[in-house]
């Protein structure tokens, strides 16, 4: 017998994707504190007289009331949790990035608090315009230990010490391991110790860390490419100038 239902209210959420459901309906795959990703059906919220079409925006906090059961659930109610101002243009294409990799490598209804609070502080960094590349960085960081990746910055696959004037690859498998000079590709042992504290000021800490965290999620997502590192690659490559969008890990 399944089990009965439970009705779960107005729970601090994010909306990651949705698509559409009958005639004016929608599945949504939303990110919510305290239940981790789920998949909920939401009816009657594409109609010109929906209220929700407008609250159920991405990017946006909301809080959500729906009924949840084994699989998937039904949506009944949606609010913003407060007023939050739009992305950036020049943000909005790193904004889809973070929820391509929450919808590819999250499971469903595992609670991860921690990553919900990751991804509305790195929603904040995009919202302030600035450095985008490094709110990138630390969000993947953050996602890798969410779902059981986890980094060792501060340790080599041996157990010693990253040493600050040393040089390290990442190795499937095993984590950080040392080699003998700074040749391409090599991690400075400086870049991931100033990666461990969050602090990606220097320009070769970005660098290194983009290489890093690409090897790193290449690895949990098996060779699937991301969408939206297409798009981005296309964009890059057009002949206008478009928007600037932080890079990518690829």
């Amino acid at each position: 017998m399944s089990a009965p239902a439970r009705r779960v209210q107005l729970a601090p959420a994010y909306l990651l994707h949705h698509r559409p459901y009958r005639e004016t309906g929608r599945i949504l795959e939303v990110l919510v504190r305290e239940h981790g990703r789920l998949t909920l059906f939401a009816r009657g919220v594409s109609g010109p007289k929906s209220r929700l079409a407008a609250v159920l925006q991405p990017f946006q906090p909301l809080l959500l009331t729906f009924t949840l059961g084994r699989e998937a659930g039904q949506l009944t109610g949606a609010e913003c949790a407060g007023r939050t101002e739009a992305l950036p243009a020049a943000s909005v294409m790193s904004a889809f990035y973070l929820n391509e990799l929450l919808l590819r490598l999250t499971q469903r209804h595992d609670a991860a608090p921690e990553l919900f609070d990751a991804y509305g502080a790195a929603l904040a960094r995009l919202r302030q315009g600035g450095e985008l590349e490094a709110a990138l960085r630390l969000f993947e960081l953050e996602l890798l230990t969410g779902v059981g990746y986890g980094l060792d910055l501060a340790a080599e696959a041996g157990g010693r010490p990253i040493e600050p004037e040393g040089f390290y690859r990442f190795r499937a498998a095993q984590g950080l391991c040392r080699v003998a000079l700074d040749e391409p590709g090599a991690l400075s042992g400086r870049s991931l110790r100033a990666l461990e504290r969050a602090d990606l000021a220097a320009e070769r800490t970005r660098a290194d860390a983009r290489v890093l965290l690409a090897a790193a999620l290449a690895e949990c997502l098996e060779g699937r490419e991301l969408a939206t590192r297409r798009v981005a690659r296309a964009l890059q490559r057009g002949s206008h100038p478009g928007p600037r969008y932080g890079k990518m890990s690829d």
